[in-house]
């Protein structure tokens, strides 16, 4: 496997883990419960796309300065992640928004509908796990386009999943388990990076 298609899957597979059980999910059914399902889904993609640029140009940034500050970075990124994933999947609260699917979808204009599905999960993303996963990939592979790539597929495929199934989703997987696993899949990645920092 080259280092651009591990690249690509590593971050598919990692942003898929993170998102399912996170607010990107939950936030893009709630807004298909006020919408109709193509406008919040091509809002929610336009928002998607922005922040993986945001967070691969972050990323590769991070490549220009030297390997051991990359590293350090690269820890406190994942670091960052870990901590947000497994506070989120250890907490005792409960999930409350099952509320939301007895709103019906409202005759609202198409472009009105994705520019507020847009708004809300940008703001949701911003400063994600997600999005620190992302940056702290690219600084690790240095494969800016296979890095953004994959993580938008991921995000994608999630909001796919939360506008068209969604509910059975939720019903069948408990998030808290995804949250925990992906947090311990963080902490692993922090550590290796820290390896780096201290095994110059």
């Amino acid at each position: 496997m080259t280092t651009g298609l591990l690249a690509l899957t590593s971050a598919f597979a990692l942003i898929l883990a993170v998102e399912l059980p996170d607010k990107t999910l939950v936030a893009t059914l709630v807004l298909t419960t006020r919408f109709r399902a193509w406008p919040v889904f091509a809002g929610v993609v336009g928002a998607f796309a922005v922040q993986c640029l945001i967070a691969v140009v972050f990323g590769h940034v991070l490549t220009l300065l030297p390997k051991t500050v990359v590293a350090a970075v690269v820890a406190a990124l994942f670091g960052i992640g870990a901590f947000m994933l497994l506070r989120e999947g250890f907490s005792t609260g409960t999930d409350g928004e099952e509320d939301a699917s007895r709103i019906g979808p409202g005759p609202v204009a198409f472009a009105r509908s994705a520019i507020t599905s847009f708004g809300v999960l940008f703001a949701a993303e911003w400063g994600d796990a997600s999005q620190l996963a992302t940056a702290g990939l690219t600084a690790r592979y240095g494969h800016p386009l296979a890095i953004a790539l994959g993580a938008f597929l991921a995000l994608v495929t999630v909001a796919a999943v939360a506008v068209f199934i969604g509910h059975k989703v939720r019903a069948r997987i408990r998030p808290k388990l995804l949250q925990r696993g992906a947090g311990f899949a963080f902490a692993a990645f922090t550590a290796a990076a820290l390896w780096q920092v201290f095994a110059v």
